[in-house]
């Protein structure tokens, strides 16, 4: 029973409100969300979806100011016009939209520094953004659901390091990485140790599964070097549950054109909106004491996969991952001394 009411509370909304169905010590909605006034955030992908329910429950809570990363102007335009008329032209005023494409890692290096620049602390950074389940294509050689949802978010995260350990000496961190109960679908040979390795096409789900495979694994990979270091820098990765966004209704149809309806039309009635995906990822950056975890909606703990949870596995990830920076990026920012902080 337990197991299905978990299974419930995690992934359904709508018809069956989820957090009813958690037991009471795993319980946790946005109302909870405690007051955030003095605090500055940086939310990927926070202009739609997912990170939108994110960036809105920081300002509806007093974050002092919240930096936006995403690609399109023309969403975040729109985007930010939401937040004014819901939430108020001083609410509005803390936002700093950034353009950013985590795909193109060089710049969102340059992303990081700029922030640094305008801010003197970070104590909340949430890596929502993400490429969903689509056929696979390239970027520098490297799967662009890779590049995009564990690669482009390490740089990110290995570029304000200096910053949030700055922060964290005297204030609590939190570092949010966005994965999946999909990390599941990663492919049962998975070894991370090689370009070959990532770049296999294991189809839509395989390769969506593996990119957060990866999320979780470095989630887990950060807690064990760099909370040990700075026990005020907590890391912990989140699945968000059957959510509607532009993926699940838009992009699902270009891997499955005739299934994808099913997806976007015939499940819509049960699945999660904005601001309920947005849960469990709130917990993990305003509530929790804890690091290394894999937190399901609205705050149950989760084991993960056998993969997720192989410490070698995470090793042969990151060194992996590093090597691939430095190799694509080289010209440009490793013979310039850009510093790509592991932990």
């Amino acid at each position: 029973m337990d197991y299905i009411k978990n299974t419930i509370a995690e992934n359904l909304g709508k018809l069956i409100p989820g957090n009813e169905q958690a037991n009471p010590d795993s319980q946790f909605s946005l109302s909870s969300v405690p007051d955030q006034s003095g605090k500055v955030a940086v939310v990927t992908g926070g202009t739609e979806g997912i990170g939108y329910g994110c960036t809105h429950s920081l300002l509806s809570k007093n974050i002092s100011r919240v930096f936006i990363l995403s690609k399109s102007p023309e969403i975040a335009e729109g985007a930010i016009k939401s937040l004014r008329e819901d939430l108020g032209e001083e609410a509005a005023k803390k936002i700093q939209w950034m353009q950013c494409d985590l795909s193109d890692w060089e710049q969102t290096s340059k992303v990081a520094f700029d922030i640094a620049k305008k801010t003197d602390r970070i104590h909340i950074l949430m890596n929502i953004a993400g490429r969903g389940i689509m056929t696979q294509q390239f970027v520098n050689g490297i799967d662009l659901n890779m590049a995009i949802n564990h690669i482009g978010h390490t740089v990110l995260t290995s570029h304000l390091l200096p910053l949030l350990k700055e922060t964290a000496k005297t204030e609590k961190v939190r570092i949010v990485n966005m994965s999946s109960n999909a990390h599941e679908q990663a492919p049962k040979d998975t070894k991370f140790n090689s370009p070959d390795d990532i770049n296999k096409d294991s189809g839509p789900m395989g390769i969506y599964g593996r990119s957060k495979l990866a999320t979780l694994l470095y989630s887990k990979y950060l807690a064990k070097h760099l909370t040990a270091s700075h026990p005020n820098i907590l890391i912990n990765a989140t699945h968000p549950g059957f959510v509607e966004t532009r993926q699940s209704v838009e992009h699902i149809h270009e891997p499955y054109p005739i299934a994808g309806y099913g997806v976007s039309h015939l499940l819509a009635p049960f699945k999660k909106d904005q601001f309920e995906g947005a849960v469990s990822a709130m917990f993990a950056a305003t509530q929790t004491d804890k690091s290394g975890q894999y937190i399901c909606p609205p705050a149950i703990v989760e084991k993960g996969s056998s993969l997720a949870n192989d410490e070698q596995l995470g090793e042969d990830l990151m060194s992996l991952t590093w090597k691939i920076v430095r190799e694509k990026t080289q010209s440009e920012s490793a013979d310039k001394g850009c510093p790509f902080k592991e932990y």
